[in-house]
């Protein structure tokens, strides 16, 4: 009896089994010769041929997106966007220091020493007063950053770029159920959350809040409490009253940190240059601290403006003030004016700290 079989599908090899019976071994090899051999290769062939064909490449899987809720609403972002502008002076520096590459920046409303203003690759649609808004049409992004200075332009923003997501981080807005200093707070931790989604950096973003968490604490802890304090805005070397709970930077501090004013006045605003409250009025309070902002440091192209620690060492009404005779004056960063990301709020709180525990 001979039994012939596949034993080895896969390596398309076949065996011949023979159990021989009565049979010589010239009997095995005659078989060889015979048509049996040729029928059982021209079946393997077929059965080969009724072999499924290798299944066609997924189809690729669709960008990933992450719900983004800005003040306009919920919004669906792609996360890691290949062509992103960004309008928000709040984020340069979070971007920066993650190294996301951005199409376009307002460079003259930026810091000079940012990587962005400094690189040639990186267009710039001017500032927040004559924007080049077709530029940014012309660029087709995939994701649109506003916030801040160029929060009007957010509805002239999504028609000229339909097919982009337009995400507003802005939140400078009143709010009964919050105060401005909840509002600072909140709203820098919200929007490093948001960058974080986006831009799959949740642990950078995680670790950044924690940092402002605790600067916030440290500058808690360092105030006493009871000392009073003045803030000033110098800009073209003159003094502006900066009032308290009003405007950006120092006003909402004045709630977070529970600090006691020098001076309050009526219909205080929130205008970039301060109030115009005269120096002697300033110097009549007699604060304990004096915080200051530089707004022409922040400014490039103000190269010339004289720096305001010169502009506050040489005013005359102030030098019996009990601030500046005990050397109770913390100046922010140099380049807050144009940059309020939360590093350099967690920069500014610290140095806050650090001046009050002295």
């Amino acid at each position: 009896m001979i039994v012939i079989g596949a034993l080895n599908n896969d390596a398309n090899t076949y065996y011949i089994i023979l159990q021989e019976v009565h049979m010589k071994k010239s009997a095995f090899f005659k078989l060889m010769s015979t048509p049996v051999l040729a029928g059982m290769l021209m079946l393997t062939a077929c059965s080969n041929s009724s072999t499924p064909a290798a299944q066609p490449e997924a189809a690729a899987a669709a960008p990933a997106t992450v719900e983004i809720t800005d003040i306009h609403g919920k919004i669906q972002v792609p996360v890691n966007p290949e062509k992103v502008v960004a309008l928000d002076n709040r984020t340069f520096e979070t971007l920066s220091d993650w190294d996301i590459k951005l199409a376009a920046v307002p460079k003259g409303v930026m810091s000079a020493d940012s990587p962005y203003v400094k690189d040639e690759a990186v267009q710039d649609i001017g500032n927040h007063r004559e924007p080049n808004l077709e530029l940014l049409a012309s660029l087709d992004p995939d994701v649109v950053i506003v916030g801040q200075r160029f929060a009007d332009y957010y509805e002239d923003i999504k028609k000229l770029v339909p097919n982009a997501a337009v995400v507003d981080l802005s939140f400078d807005v009143s709010d009964a159920e919050k105060t401005p200093g909840q509002n600072l707070v909140n709203g820098l931790k919200d929007s490093t959350v948001s960058l974080g989604k986006i831009f799959d950096k949740t642990a950078e973003a995680d670790k950044l809040n924690a940092s402002f968490d605790e600067s916030i604490e440290k500058a808690k802890a360092a105030y006493n409490g009871k000392d009073t304090v003045m803030s000033v805005v110098v800009s073209g070397g003159s003094i502006g009253f900066s009032a308290p709970h009003n405007g950006r930077v120092w006003g909402p501090m004045y709630e977070i940190f529970g600090w006691t004013p020098a001076l309050e006045v009526d219909a205080a605003s929130s205008d970039h240059q301060g109030d115009d409250i005269s120096v002697e009025a300033i110097a009549q309070s007699n604060p304990d601290w004096i915080f200051v902002l530089d707004r022409d440091a922040a400014i490039s192209s103000e190269t010339d403006a004289v720096p305001a620690q010169d502009v506050i060492d040489q005013a005359p009404a102030l030098k019996n003030a009990k601030a500046v005779k005990e050397g109770h004056i913390v100046y922010a960063p140099n380049d807050t004016y144009v940059n309020e990301s939360i590093q350099t709020y967690i920069e500014l709180f610290d140095n806050l700290s650090a001046a009050l525990t002295k």
